[in-house]
């Protein structure tokens, strides 16, 4: 019996993180994109992640990556540079497996030791009974806002939910100097 391994991905993953993008694109509501991105974007994408100290993490089980989890800057001013926003998506056949729930915990882990204080969580169709709704719950994230009818995707409207998690003792201590976000602040 092989077990899943959480790993940092690579670009030698993109081609099945495309296809399982695409497929959350296609038939989900997760995504507010209506047309999934090409490979090359999604590398593009990664690139910039990548490069800029984020966390971006593959499940993998037999060598096969069954889904992928990334955190990115929440919004582009210097003021939020200690938020990030987690992304997690699972290949269709590997949903209902807990493959979520270990990558989220890896990306909690990894944006805590990275130094960032809250990860926001912005979940389209974010109804109370959604998948991504109940993960985020059970890994300790409170909701923090609705907004109602903001999406509309396959023919209906859609409500994002907004929740979030602190970390390093979120706003209740000054920064630290040596986290990521204030050395790519710095400069340093």
């Amino acid at each position: 019996m092989c077990t899943i391994v959480i790993r940092p991905a690579t670009s030698a993953d993109l081609d099945t993180i495309t296809e399982i993008y695409a497929d959350a694109v296609t038939h989900g509501t997760a995504s507010y994109e209506l047309e999934p991105p090409g490979r090359a974007e999604m590398g593009t994408r990664f690139a910039a992640l990548t490069a800029g100290g984020f966390p971006y993490l593959v499940a993998e089980k037999d060598g096969a990556v069954l889904g992928y989890a990334y955190a990115g800057a929440f919004r582009p001013r210097p003021a939020y540079r200690f938020i990030v926003e987690d992304s997690v998506y699972v290949a269709p056949e590997a949903k209902g497996q807990g493959v979520g729930l270990m990558l989220m915990r890896s990306l909690i882990a990894a944006a805590e030791a990275a130094g960032f204080r809250q990860i926001v969580a912005v979940i389209g169709d974010g109804h109370p009974g959604s998948a991504s709704v109940k993960l985020h719950e059970k890994l300790g994230f409170r909701h923090s806002g609705r907004l109602e009818g903001s999406g509309y995707k396959h023919g209906r409207w859609l409500d994002t939910v907004f929740m979030q998690l602190s970390l390093n003792g979120g706003a209740s201590m000054p920064p630290d100097p040596a986290s990521l976000p204030e050395r790519r602040f710095r400069g340093a």
